[in-house]
């Protein structure tokens, strides 16, 4: 789906008309008109508000043009799955469990390392091959490589 039908899509599911929504967004009706039509898109405070607005990611809202991995456990993140700011904008750098309210969950590399070592082992992967995993594959993340 293109753009311009996502944000159409979600005005309508949220059963507001363009003049509407632009008041909600600080933006003239014909603005949204444009989005709508193709011919411009929101810029990316917008895009914030929109979100926010609808409750989705930005990159929802853009048709998912990336896939996003928590950058601190690697979890393939959906909508569901993203954290968010104090604010409730959404975070699409973390996953709701290593980040919520504006904190990070685990303090350290090898605190997560051993949550998820308990919580991924079964009886084709042991606790040794997973620790191996997670202990070489994490510190390549961006929040690890920050911190480490």
């Amino acid at each position: 789906m293109e753009v311009k039908d996502i944000l159409q899509t979600y005005r309508v599911k949220k059963g507001l008309t363009q003049e509407q929504l632009a008041q909600k967004v600080f933006v003239t009706r014909q603005a949204v008109s444009r989005w709508e039509n193709g011919e411009t898109s929101p810029n990316p405070e917008t895009l914030k508000l929109l979100s926010k607005l609808y409750g989705v990611s930005i990159n929802t809202l853009l048709g998912s043009p990336r896939k996003l991995f928590c950058q601190c456990c690697g979890m393939p993140l959906e909508d569901e799955f993203i954290s968010k700011e104090t604010d409730g904008a959404f975070n699409e750098e973390y996953c709701k469990w290593c980040y919520t309210e504006g904190k990070f969950i685990y303090s350290s590399l090898g605190e997560l390392v051993d949550f998820l070592v308990e919580h991924s082992q079964n009886e084709q992967w042991t606790k040794e091959e997973a620790r191996r995993f997670f202990e070489n594959e994490l510190p390549k993340l961006e929040h690890w490589k920050k911190t480490v």
